[in-house]
């Protein structure tokens, strides 16, 4: 999902999350990161964190870029909530909210690259 994502960034208009991604990094930036440039840093951030995930390749660089983007995607909810979810659950609200889910799936993978092992008591 995240290379796929990522990559749709990369092409002007191709990503429904393009203004979301392009309003909420810059207001996490406090406007220092323009629109543009917003764009163009979660199209890159997104697609490492997809290649590594996809190759097991630098996965504990990979899984750190995710938990800092975790933090930025999941931010429209407190930012924006008005708009996602003002007058019932929005699409875009939808679209923000499936991210709690990758978050679900991210700590598994964590866990697992960092060593948990499953222990059955008998």
């Amino acid at each position: 999902m995240f290379l796929g994502f990522g990559v749709l960034k990369f092409v002007p208009g191709a990503s429904p999350a393009e203004s979301i991604a392009a309003r909420t990094v810059e207001t996490l930036t406090f406007g220092l990161v323009g629109g543009t440039a917003a764009v163009i840093f979660t199209a890159v951030l997104e697609t490492f964190i997809g290649l590594t995930l996809l190759t097991g390749r630098l996965l504990r660089a990979g899984l750190i870029a995710l938990a800092v983007a975790m933090a930025g995607i999941l931010s429209p909810i407190v930012l924006f909530a008005d708009e996602l979810f003002g007058h019932g659950m929005t699409l875009l609200g939808q679209y923000v909210l499936k991210d709690v889910v990758l978050v679900a799936g991210a700590a598994v993978v964590a866990a697992v690259a960092l060593g948990a092992r499953l222990k059955l008591d008998a």
